[in-house]
């Protein structure tokens, strides 16, 4: 079992600081090496000089200034990683700039250009590796409290028709849980105009949390995780895309240890018995790269309808998100990020409705809204660091 990392986000990177180093570096390396050139020196001696004093520049900087307290952004604390880097980036600076016949500024603005693109690559590319390495080993912790083995949060709109129908389905492919008084169903009717609470409380859903107003799928699901009374929380759509006995292998998953287990679509062990439309396969595909844009682990699928949490960890990070659209899942895994929590992706069996409210175009829109506004309320300090008790270390559980 690994030892949890948690970051305080107050001490995250700022990219103002990170800007204003490079910037520095930036123009120590532009600058001297174009005083060398017109000192007399060829431009091989005089970019080799230039690189050499910017990348020293750029280390002592970022130390001290950049990623000063931060426990997220790791490369520049990595001195092989770092020298690498600084190598390739400034081999790549070097041939641009010998190469370009042109005036010693433009040949040195070009190879700059070119260069920084090389590190903002690599620098993904570490960030990937380490995030998701650090991710994927369980931690030791206690039981998280609850008073039954699982909850399944099921958010629904206007789903009068089929409700109590997913609910006898849940009890039936889980029904070990049910007989042994380990499941709890918990709906949440996100606003719906028609029947759905009625009809899931007739059909004897343990819990019904009836929104006033429809806010979207990422408030209903926080509603009723918070409500919710289970070791480990699942959440799941109301289609039942993926079939209840699945999520046998995410209560296994986060009682191994893992505080987070989420569906993978495009897992190679993944079976869609019911395929989706080439427009929504498209647009899951770009909000997905959309979002390496804001998340470090590189996940292949962030929008998959199920997903499970120790109970202690699903508070932790329901308690703090804002955003209540399909971007929800966005965000979740943002947190996951930030507050260091271990996470396991595991194959999913699919079957598509063709009855989907989602929208490929317009949710496709609102998602890239919402990524911004994750951005602006993680650099403005919303999203509220851990507490010392939040997740405890140690005495494992039984």
């Amino acid at each position: 079992m690994g030892a949890a990392i948690v970051a305080d986000p107050s001490a995250r990177p700022d990219p103002r600081r990170f800007a204003l180093v490079a910037l520095a570096a930036t123009i120590t390396d532009f600058g001297l090496a174009v005083l060398l050139v017109g000192a007399g020196l060829g431009r091989v001696v005089s970019d080799l000089v230039a690189l050499t004093v910017a990348a020293s520049v750029s280390l002592v900087l970022h130390e001290r200034v950049t990623l000063r307290g931060d426990k997220i952004d790791r490369w520049i604390r990595q001195p092989p990683v770092f020298i690498t880097v600084a190598v390739v980036a400034g081999a790549v600076d070097l041939v641009v700039f010998v190469s370009i016949d042109s005036s010693v500024v433009v040949g040195k603005l070009a190879a700059i250009g070119v260069a920084a693109l090389v590190r903002a690559v690599f620098h993904r590319l570490v960030l990937f590796r380490v995030v998701r390495r650090e991710q994927s080993v369980p931690i030791d912790r206690p039981a998280p409290p609850g008073d039954v083995r699982l909850s399944i949060v099921v958010p629904a709109y206007h789903e009068e028709a089929r409700i109590a129908s997913s609910i006898e389905r849940i009890r039936i492919e889980l029904v070990h849980l049910h007989d042994a008084g380990e499941l709890e169903i918990v709906v949440v009717d996100d606003g719906s105009s028609d029947g759905t609470a009625e009809a899931a409380r007739g059909a004897g859903a343990d819990q019904v949390v009836v929104q006033p107003e429809n806010r979207g799928k990422g408030a209903a699901v926080r509603a009723g995780v918070l409500a919710s009374r289970g070791r480990t929380v699942a959440f799941t759509d109301a289609d039942l895309a993926y079939s209840p006995e699945q999520i046998l292998g995410f209560l296994d998953a986060i009682e191994s240890g893992f505080d987070v287990a989420i569906g993978n679509r495009h897992h190679a062990d993944t079976e869609t018995l019911v395929g989706t439309s080439r427009l929504r396969s498209f647009g899951s595909r770009v909000v997905n790269m959309a979002t390496n844009l804001l998340l470090l682990g590189n996940y292949r699928d962030t929008q998959c309808g199920c997903k499970a949490f120790r109970s202690d960890a699903a508070r932790v990070v329901m308690e703090v998100g804002i955003v209540d659209g399909f971007a929800f899942d966005i965000e979740v895994l943002h947190l996951i990020e930030r507050h260091g929590l271990t996470m396991t992706e595991l194959p999913v069996e699919v079957v598509n409705s063709d009855t989907s409210t989602v929208s490929a175009l317009r949710d496709g829109i609102l998602v890239f809204i919402d990524i911004m506004r994750i951005r602006r309320a993680a650099r403005r300090g919303r999203y509220a660091p851990l507490g010392p008790d939040s997740l405890p270390v140690g005495e494992s559980s039984p």
